[in-house]
């Protein structure tokens, strides 16, 4: 059975920072493109940052600078560290893993920003 459970998210005044987990299992971890998304009220979903098995990386513009995606073999897990946060970035977000055709998505985790 595949998981992926998001934790970290939170309330936090801008500019401060918060750090998103996502564990994985049921999957081999190694040869995913993990994946962080956010959906605010009345917007699609979109992707944040991912981070290919290889370790590339990429990021949506406006995150550059200010986010890290990163991920841990040894625990199977991938990161999202968020700094200076802006109310914009509040949102669900949602970690997702990706191979070969399959796509898994996380249960999703609140961040709130408040100004």
């Amino acid at each position: 059975q595949v998981r992926l459970v998001a934790s970290g998210g939170g309330l936090v005044q801008a500019r401060g920072s918060l750090r998103l987990s996502c564990a994985a299992s049921g999957i081999l971890f190694r040869v995913y493109t993990l994946g962080w998304y956010r959906q605010a009220p009345g917007k699609q979903r979109e992707l944040v940052a991912a981070i290919t098995s290889g370790g590339d990386t990429n990021y949506e513009e406006t995150v550059k600078g200010r986010f890290t995606i990163s991920r841990d073999g040894t625990k199977n897990a991938v990161y999202l560290q968020m700094n200076s946060l802006k109310p914009e970035d509040a949102a669900v977000y949602y970690c997702n893993a990706r191979s070969a055709g399959l796509n898994y998505w996380g249960q999703g985790t609140q961040v709130t920003v408040s100004s």
